[in-house]
């Protein structure tokens, strides 16, 4: 069920149908539970971020009077701060959990999930860049779940990879009719 959830819920953004946060809310409480077996905790808390956020995206998306709102972009400043904040977490976080729990991967884990962090806050915000982020995260996370025997997600997340192109391909196009109008 957390799978199929969250396959709608990517479906659901790519066409930017405000439906994507409840079935992301749902899937993430799933998760919750099926991410601390596997002894991926900062996985595991990162699905309590997700329900907060999709909350918050789905507040987001709500104020739009039309039916999409206009796709936006980072500068190249805002990214490294983007980046460089993942890294610094990630490294203190799988550092914490290395020396402190049994986490499996704590590294890899702290990555996706600090990563993970910030492009929910990108899709929140309807940023192209999103996508790219969800790209590099997910592949580190297709094996990061394939180590812990989590093949259904491993699954989950390499048609995460499939979609994520044509979601970009699809926001891109919504991004350059906004600039085309913003010109004229």
């Amino acid at each position: 069920m957390a799978v199929i959830l969250a396959i709608l819920y990517l479906l659901l953004a790519v066409r930017q149908n405000i439906l994507c946060w409840p079935a992301g809310i749902i899937s993430s409480i799933l998760y919750f539970f099926i991410m601390k077996s596997a002894g991926l905790y900062m996985e595991s808390y990162l699905q309590i971020f997700y329900v907060f956020m999709g909350f918050y995206g789905w507040s987001q998306w709500n104020k739009v009077n039309n039916k999409f709102f206009i796709v936006n972009t980072w500068s190249g400043l805002k990214h490294f701060y983007a980046i460089s904040l993942v890294l610094i977490l990630s490294i203190s976080s799988g550092s914490f959990m290395h020396s402190y729990t049994d986490a499996a991967l704590p590294f890899f884990d702290a990555f996706v999930t600090w990563g993970a962090v910030i492009a929910t806050y990108m899709v929140a915000k309807k940023l192209i860049e999103n996508w790219i982020y969800w790209f590099v995260i997910d592949t580190i996370s297709i094996l990061l779940f394939i180590s812990r025997g989590l093949l259904p997600t491993a699954f989950l997340f390499g048609l995460y990879l499939v979609i994520i192109f044509f979601g970009y391909k699809s926001w891109k196009k919504i991004l350059d009719i906004g600039n085309e109008i913003t010109v004229k």
